[in-house]
């Protein structure tokens, strides 16, 4: 039987849907970024590739151990070790596209979170699909949401986050549908981007254990199982070679940027202070923002999410509550959270089109500002 236009037009329409659903929301954001940082005297380009951008395009210019020595941390100092606290796989990821833009590595590191942004975008809409409830239409409002989380500004910029959700998203994606390679392969190249990367590691190792145990493994099991944490346990390795001793990342992380686990102290000092006395939007609304990642955290739990996305979600908000560190970055930190979103979006695509619309229209707009604000006015956002 031969195939309408129309029918051809559907099927187009429902193959782009999710990557014409992100782009949407994030042109939005750029836009009023755009307008912003005109107002501020500065360009769009120059936000986008800003803070740890800088660094991150250095060491892809550069490599590890070329970047200048006018690139300083967080209390104005630079070691030979210093570049080390950043992972490797979004500069290896520009440097590589950086030969196809005749070395232009803004556009470069731009066109990875780009791709990357879109390719998260698809594994969101899968993932909508797999859980209790869920359905393509939860798929693309959980695209929406994730790309107008408070702080989605950061996955248009040369940062590692757009990089890092496409292959934690995957990853999960692969653990649901037991398709062990994808998954240890995507924990791998998570884990050489950001640090998070040892949440998609114990979702993935957990969850290949379980299948091992249960007696449901074949050879595809294991190998997953054994890549997953591969790229983050072999980039710490690495830095412990280059420094000459076991804890390198995390003392350049300590000595260098201020960060460091401590069990939650910082962040619940912090979470009172701003109780007590806030007076800065910026401050109020990261205090929010922790709060509804735990109650999200609850609510994934009652809503018999899968138990490997719990594990996801449980590891990232520890990392993010757990740590001391500059405290206006926690709403950065919960972007690579996205799995919060899941019982949102199930919840939403129940509702009337019209209801979900508002919400995300109204969402969007608020991210857009919100992130045009972190950049332009507030000093120290990401």
């Amino acid at each position: 039987m031969a195939i309408t236009g129309a029918e051809q037009r559907t099927d187009r329409t429902a193959v782009l849907a999710p990557a014409v659903i992100y782009l949407a929301v994030r042109i939005v954001g750029l836009l009023v970024l755009a307008v912003m940082a005109a107002h501020d005297g500065t360009t769009l380009g120059e936000r986008l590739a800003s803070w740890d951008g800088d660094w991150l395009l250095a060491i892809a210019r550069y490599g590890y151990a070329g970047v200048p020595a006018s690139h300083l941390d967080a209390f104005g100092n630079h070691t030979p070790i210093t570049p080390y606290g950043f992972f490797p796989g979004y500069p290896l990821a520009v440097s590589a596209v950086g030969l196809l833009t005749g070395g232009n590595l803004v556009l470069a590191g731009l066109v990875v979170s780009l791709v990357a942004g879109v390719v998260a975008a698809y594994g969101l809409t899968a993932l909508g699909t797999l859980v209790p409830g869920g359905s393509r239409r939860a798929g693309l409002l959980l695209v929406a949401l994730f790309a107008a989380m408070p702080m989605a500004v950061v996955l248009s910029m040369t940062y590692t986050e757009a990089l890092f959700c496409a292959f934690a998203v995957w990853a999960l994606v692969g653990v649901l549908r037991e398709q062990w390679l994808l998954a240890g392969l995507c924990a791998a190249g998570a884990g050489l981007v950001r640090p998070t990367g040892n949440a998609v590691a114990a979702a993935v190792v957990l969850a290949a254990i379980v299948t091992i145990v249960t007696h449901r493994a074949t050879w595809r099991t294991w190998v997953g199982g054994l890549l997953a944490g591969a790229g983050i346990v072999g980039y710490l390795a690495y830095v412990a070679a280059q420094a000459g001793r076991w804890d390198a990342w995390f003392r350049i992380q300590r000595e260098g940027w201020g960060w460091y686990f401590d069990g939650g102290g910082g962040t619940a000092k912090y979470v009172a202070a701003v109780l007590a006395d806030g007076e800065r939007l910026f401050d109020v609304a990261i205090v929010v923002a922790l709060a509804a990642s735990v109650a999200l955290f609850v609510v994934m739990a009652r809503t018999r999410v899968p138990w490997p996305l719990l594990v996801y979600a449980f590891v990232v908000l520890v990392t993010v509550w757990g740590t001391e560190g500059l405290m206006n970055a926690k709403l950065r930190l919960l972007v690579p959270a996205f799995v919060l979103l899941v019982p949102v979006a199930v919840g939403l695509a129940r509702r009337r089109p019209s209801t979900a619309v508002s919400v995300l229209v109204g969402v969007a707009l608020a991210s857009a500002w919100y992130g045009g604000y972190a950049l332009t006015i507030w000093p120290y956002a990401i």
